[in-house]
């Protein structure tokens, strides 16, 4: 069985190093100018080093250059280029034909990957991108197993091919939205998408009898999300994309927290490998009990198994699960009070469950004392404040540094409303 590449996001270069504790082979990053994601952390230097790194420990990363370019891009393009080449990340992701011709000529010694931007739904659209340079295809989230099947039994043997496994969806076809340019003058082309199809919605209609008069339409208290689609997540269906050959499984999320990454990724860490240890007792029910620990909008297998599928759309307007969050993250293990990092507030009695690298249980243990890291006088609870609050705390097993520890939560809280107004 060939080794499938479990391949994460990284929005910095702190989070590339997370995603590489708990389990990824591979991260992608980019520049906030030039790939889809503005607003992720990478910074040039923050690049380097995470190639430089993932280079030292037997690591790849593939560099984001994937918004579709306007001709006043090109010569910041073209300095980008010169520099990949210098840096020799492992493959440069592009959606946009001209931005490979750069590439080509300035970048020649770094491997060209087409983004699922491109929108690949075929074996044709494949061999066109392969035989203009490019070594792997990141294929369209809209397609099915029985077309991925075809395009893996008869692509050339050269040929990667890499697919979203886990994630958010975008509302428009495989990412090209302009609800959000629309909205909030946000481009999503050129990675500042506001994310408008997940806002929650009140929704309001006007009678042809009465102009004027709005009706609302109430689907919950907390109104509706009438666009946005569930989360990708392929748990189950794993097994079968292994056995296909595919060489890339992606998770989505260059914004969300280390929170997300060591959960997720590590989950899929341990499917992977208990799966390439023991295909006949592969059990996706335990994998799938952790993944749902983790902030979701529903989870849904997309058009993957059945085209007509019509549960991939989250209505309820407040999150699927929201019964965790992002505790805290260890900066030094000692046996009686070792220091964390908060990340939410936290208080004597709370739950906490540490998430451990390639171990797919939690070990989960209550707060009985905190300690104020200054004073190391007891105290009661204590808020993240600025930036790097730490803390002292008594942990129950050894831990290494930057593991993850998350905490249960108490409540559940609402959801921004916004205002939709329709006629009819």
């Amino acid at each position: 069985m060939k080794k499938v590449e479990l391949l994460a996001p990284a929005g910095s270069y702190e989070k590339a190093k997370i995603a590489f504790l708990y389990g990824a082979d591979a991260v992608y990053s980019g520049t906030s100018s030039l790939s889809l994601r503005t607003r992720a952390d990478m910074k040039d230097d923050d690049l380097e080093n995470t190639i430089k790194y993932a280079h030292s420990i037997g690591k790849k990363v593939y560099v984001t250059l994937n918004i579709f370019a306007w001709d006043d891009k090109y010569d910041e393009i073209i300095e980008m280029a010169k520099k990949l080449e210098e840096l020799k990340p492992d493959g440069i992701i592009v959606a946009d034909g001209g931005v490979i011709e750069v590439l080509k000529e300035y970048a020649p010694s770094v491997a060209i990957n087409v983004s699922t931007q491109a929108n690949i739904v075929s074996l044709h659209s494949a061999n066109f991108w392969y035989k203009n340079g490019a070594k792997r295809m990141i294929m369209a989230r809209e397609m099915n197993k029985e077309q991925l099947k075809y395009i893996m039994e008869n692509k050339p043997e050269g040929m990667e091919v890499e697919i979203f496994i886990h994630g958010a969806i975008c509302f428009a076809f495989s990412g090209r939205c302009f609800l959000s340019d629309f909205l909030s003058c946000r481009s999503a082309n050129l990675g500042d998408c506001a994310q408008s199809c997940r806002w929650s919605y009140n929704l309001y209609a006007e009678e042809k009898n009465n102009p004027g008069e709005l009706m609302p339409i109430e689907t919950s208290e907390y109104g509706t999300s009438i666009f946005s689609s569930k989360d990708l997540c392929l748990i189950k269906e794993l097994p079968e994309i292994i056995d296909m050959g595919v060489d890339s499984l992606k998770i989505e999320g260059r914004l969300k927290t280390e929170y997300y990454l060591a959960s997720v990724i590590g989950t899929y860490r341990n499917a992977i490998d208990d799966y390439e240890k023991d295909p006949q007792n592969y059990d996706y029910t335990k994998y799938l009990k952790e993944l749902e620990k983790v902030k979701t909008r529903g989870l849904t297998t997309f058009y993957f198994n059945d085209r007509n599928n019509k549960d991939i759309q989250e209505y309820g307007g407040r999150q699927y699960n929201e019964k965790y969050e992002f505790g805290a993250k260890v900066v030094e293990y000692r046996e009686d009070k070792s220091i964390i990092e908060i990340k939410n507030k936290l208080n004597v009695g709370d739950t906490l469950e540490i998430i451990i690298p390639y171990q797919l249980e939690p070990i989960e243990f209550k707060i009985n004392k905190l300690w104020d890291i200054e004073t190391k006088e007891e105290i009661e609870a204590i808020s993240p404040g600025v930036k790097g609050q730490q803390v002292l705390i008594s942990l129950p097993i050894k831990c290494e540094k930057d593991w993850i520890i998350r905490r249960k939560k108490w409540f559940w809280g609402r959801r921004q409303k916004s205002l939709l107004t329709v006629n009819r």
